[in-house]
């Protein structure tokens, strides 16, 4: 689902979004959730690691970018809702951590996403 999310991304941000890791795990690990100081790991349903297009220089020698689904979390916020299909809600958590590859932040993706409302 993650996968045909992206596939879908416009032209202006295809390129960009293929060079990134996507991945699936079934939870964040214990050192991630200290680091980021979330309790629950149900709260964290998708990361992005890696620095985003606007921050990068010609001379930063960047690792890979890398998107992290949690499924147990992804799942658990689904049959909680009741009110949004699984593919809907794998693609939002999928463009929200991708809008931090192309340099969004939290801040500005509320702005045009009120999805948590």
């Amino acid at each position: 689902m993650a996968e045909a999310t992206r596939a879908a991304f416009p032209a202006p941000f295809a390129g960009s979004a293929a060079e990134v890791r996507l991945s699936v795990e079934d939870w964040a690990s214990d050192a991630l959730l200290d680091e980021m100081d979330i309790d629950d790991a149900y709260d964290l349903t998708g990361i992005y690691e890696g620095v985003a297009l606007t921050e990068r220089s010609v001379d930063w020698p960047e690792p890979p970018s890398s998107v992290t689904l949690f499924r147990r979390p992804i799942l658990d916020e689904w049959a909680a809702r009741g009110d949004v299909t699984i593919e809907a809600l794998v693609a939002h958590v999928t463009v929200h951590e991708f809008a931090h590859h192309f340099g969004w932040s939290d801040d500005d993706i509320a702005t045009i996403d009120r999805w948590w409302e």
